[in-house]
Formats: C-alpha cells, structure tokens, sequence
C-alpha cells in the first residue's frame, strides 16, 4: 500500500472527521483514522468512541487467550487499562490494533505511516496482554469501511472533513476532546462547522 501523499489524491494515515450534516448517528461526533484509500474503496477505524460492552480481560478470555493469572507478567493492572473502541460498523467481531511502528509481524503488520501500523491478527493481541506488545496501541472492535467511490461522495457531500492524523491525538486516552482537537489540528473551530457545512 502506497501512504497518501499530495499528487495521489488518497487519504490513507489521514483523519476523518464527521460533519454535522453526516446524517449518519453511528458516525456522529466521530474521529476516523484511514487505514487504506485506493480506487479499490477504504477502510478506517474509529478513534474516539468506546466499545462499553467488553472490556480487554472479557475479549482475551472470548478468544481464549490464557487466563487472567497467565496473560499478564508483571503488575495485572496493565491489562485493565487497556480499552476497547468501537472501531465500527463492519465486522464487529473482529479485533483490530493502531500500533507505534515499534512492533511488527512479518505478513501480517500492514504499515500505514512512518508512525503507525495496523495488525488484525491474535498475535498481537497476544503480546499486548504479554507485556511485550508495541509502546502505543489503541484497539478496536469493527472497522468503518466504504465502495469504491464512495468516500470521495460523502466528502464531496460535506460529510467529512479530512486532514494531517496526530499521534497523540491518535493514541492518547482522552477520547472527549480528540473530535474537538482533530478539528483544531485543520484549523477549523466546532462553532464554524455549521457555516462551513454549506460548502464543498
């Protein structure tokens, strides 16, 4: 996968930032990371919200993934503070980890930027709960994925605004102010959205 640069007009390693006008209530509000843009379609995961029905040591058992006296060496409260986001609405059941490039699994860590990569396999997950996973991760159930063509629409549409990703934003854990600070990344203020949804 090629990461998006000016000339390629494609948005992989960029956020998506939802637009009042979105219409859509399972996006309301919400901070996207792009994960791949082609004319084959796209697919990101969502940053900012929460996935309140399980949390790490539930999925790890789900998966059987060892036991909560096995999964972790060292201080058990790691595990707790790992959360799940809901990264979306396709493919719920499946587990998806944004991580710092220093982690990397050969044919199956797909790289996104010079920052983050992407892993989908138990693997990972695997040496998270071992303590051994990357140095910054965020986790998520689903992902968010759209036709060929159809980003560029909804974009076109004023659904979605997009713009440079932020690590920090990105990996950090304050997940009520990553909408207002992507939007302040762009330089864009949450009272101008209103005015700037009329514009293309």
């Amino acid at each position: 996968m090629t990461t998006a640069t000016p000339d390629s007009g494609f948005l992989d390693g960029q956020f998506l930032i939802a637009m009042p006008t979105m219409g859509d209530k399972r996006f309301e509000r919400t901070v996207i990371y792009l994960c791949a843009h082609s004319d084959q379609g796209a697919m990101g995961i969502v940053i900012n919200k929460l996935a309140p029905e399980i949390n790490f040591r539930d999925l790890l058992a789900q998966l059987d993934i060892g036991h909560d006296e096995e999964v972790v060496v060292g201080d058990p409260r790691n595990l707790d503070e790992i959360r799940v986001h809901r990264g979306g609405p396709v493919e719920t059941g499946r587990g998806f980890v944004l991580h710092s490039c220093d982690f990397f699994l050969e044919e199956a860590t797909l790289p996104i930027s010079d920052e983050v990569c992407l892993t989908a396999t138990l693997d990972v997950l695997r040496a998270i709960a071992d303590g051994e996973g990357p140095a910054e991760a965020l986790l998520a159930l689903g992902y968010a994925g759209w036709a060929p063509g159809q980003l560029e629409l909804e974009i076109q549409a004023n659904g979605w605004l997009n713009g440079p990703a932020d690590r920090a934003i990105l990996f950090d854990a304050d997940l009520e102010t990553k909408y207002d600070r992507a939007l302040s990344k762009i330089g864009v203020a949450q009272d101008r959205l209103s005015s700037l949804s009329g514009h293309a």
